[in-house]
């Protein structure tokens, strides 16, 4: 059962959408409940770290989301929920995240280009993206749509995919059975469906 979590700062619509296009039928979550059974969460996401972190916790998702990253169910988070994935945020202060993966997510740094990175940027895959089956198909150079102003400070380990923009940061990551995409797949056309084709199948 796919699952996509109704966070309440997202634009669900455009995601679940994209699913339909794939031929899933996913499950809307709006409560932890609605977690039980899920062999794939997706949890995206837009807006502020801060108040998609509220948001969480105020419908009860944290604990839920972190115990079934540790049972291994595979986890998706796109854009904010990419962000929220990791430990902390410094946006509009400091903001606990989900844990799930090492690393901070910090401002592009002033004097640098345009913020936020809004529009179709170019991905570079790392050795090991390559060799993700979350990458499959989408070859270093394709584009995807992007919107923030923040980005992931992770180790490098941590990173399948890069995007330069004044300097290099991850646009898709993951630790384990947990993934993220900084850019929308949703709107990233062919690049964005593959990517989410792969993540249905793994």
């Amino acid at each position: 059962m796919l699952v996509v979590i109704d966070s309440g700062v997202a634009n669900l619509r455009s995601v679940v959408n994209a699913l339909h296009h794939l031929g899933a039928q996913p499950h809307i979550a709006q409560t932890p409940a609605d977690l039980d059974g899920a062999s794939r969460i997706i949890l995206p996401g837009v807006g502020a770290f801060e108040a998609g972190m509220a948001k969480l916790r105020e419908g009860g998702f944290v604990g839920p989301i972190r115990a079934a990253a540790e049972r291994g169910i595979p986890l998706l988070g796109i854009c904010l929920g990419m962000q929220m994935l990791f430990e902390a945020s410094e946006e509009m202060g400091e903001h606990e995240g989900l844990g799930l993966i090492p690393g901070r997510v910090v401002r592009f740094l002033a004097g640098g280009p345009k913020v936020p990175h809004m529009g179709w940027n170019q991905l570079e895959h790392t050795p090991g993206g390559a060799a993700s089956p979350l990458l499959q198909g989408i070859p270093s150079g394709w584009y995807a749509y992007f919107v923030h102003s923040y980005y992931a400070d992770t180790p490098p380990e941590f990173a399948l995919s890069c995007c330069e923009y004044g300097l290099a940061f991850p646009a898709v990551v993951a630790r384990g059975n947990v993934y993220g995409a900084q850019f929308h797949p949703e709107k990233s056309q062919r690049t964005g469906l593959t990517l989410l084709s792969n993540f249905l199948g793994l």
